[in-house]
C-alpha cells in the first residue's frame, strides 16, 4: 500500500467555518450537538472539541473514520499500539478537518471508547465563510446528556434509564448510587459548553 505523505497545515485567518452536527449513533431520542470550528482545525483539537460538547471525560481511545470501505482511512494518536486492521492508522495532529471531509454534506464517524464503542456521525452541515473575529469553537445547539463513562455502550445506557425509571427493580437503588442523584438524561447547556470551548484555540 502506497502511504500518504502527512503535511502538517498551520492556520490561516481565511480559512472558511465548518458547522458540524454530530449525533451519538443509535441513540432515541437523538444526543446531538452542532458546532462551528475552522476548517482547518487540526482532528486533535477536534477530538477536545467533541469532548467538550458531548460532556465526555477523555479516559479512553478514539480515532475517526473516513471514506467507509476496505481500506478505511482512520486517523488517531499514532503512538498508541491500537491500529484498525483494515486500515492504516494517520496521525490525527497532521489533518484537519478539511482533510476528512473536504465537502459539504459529508460525513465521518468519531468513535470513543473502544470497548464501550461510542460511534459519532459526523456531518458538515454547512461550509461558512471564513471570518476574522471567530477566535474559538462555537456550540450552536444540541439536546440530551450524554451517557455516563463505562456504562456498557448503547445497550447498556438504555438498560441503565430502564432501571433508574423503575423502583421495583432489583438494582434500582444501586444504579441511583452509582449515577448520582444529579445526573439528567435530558440535560444539555450550550452555556456551560461553550464557556470551556473559549479555553480552546481554533
Amino acid at each position: 500500500m502506497k502511504k500518504r505523505t502527512l503535511r502538517a497545515q498551520p492556520a490561516t485567518a481565511d480559512a472558511p467555518l465548518y458547522q458540524l452536527k454530530i449525533t451519538l449513533k443509535w441513540s432515541k431520542p437523538p444526543i446531538w450537538r452542532r458546532v462551528v470550528v475552522r476548517a482547518d482545525m487540526k482532528l486533535d483539537r477536534l477530538h477536545d472539541v467533541i469532548q467538550i460538547a458531548m460532556g465526555w471525560m477523555d479516559c479512553h481511545l478514539h480515532q475517526f473514520i473516513a471514506a467507509m470501505g476496505s481500506p478505511r482511512s482512520c486517523y488517531g494518536r499514532t503512538d498508541l499500539e491500537f491500529a484498525d486492521m483494515d486500515g492504516e492508522m494517520l496521525s490525527e495532529s497532521r489533518h484537519t478537518v478539511v482533510d476528512l471531509a473536504p465537502a459539504a454534506k459529508n460525513k465521518f464517524i468519531y468513535e470513543y471508547d473502544f470497548g464501550d464503542n461510542w460511534q459519532h456521525e459526523v456531518t458538515v452541515e454547512k461550509i461558512l465563510p471564513p471570518e476574522a473575529t471567530f477566535k474559538h469553537p462555537v456550540c450552536l445547539a444540541g439536546a440530551n446528556a450524554a451517557p455516563p463513562e463505562d456504562c456498557g455502550g448503547i445497550v447498556g445506557y438504555y438498560d441503565m434509564l430502564e432501571i433508574l425509571a423503575d423502583p421495583e427493580h432489583s438494582e434500582h437503588e444501586e444504579m441511583k448510587e452509582w449515577i448520582g442523584e444529579e445526573w439528567d438524561a435530558a440535560a444539555f447547556s450550550p452555556e456551560y459548553i461553550n464557556k470551556a470551548l473559549k479555553r480552546l484555540k481554533v
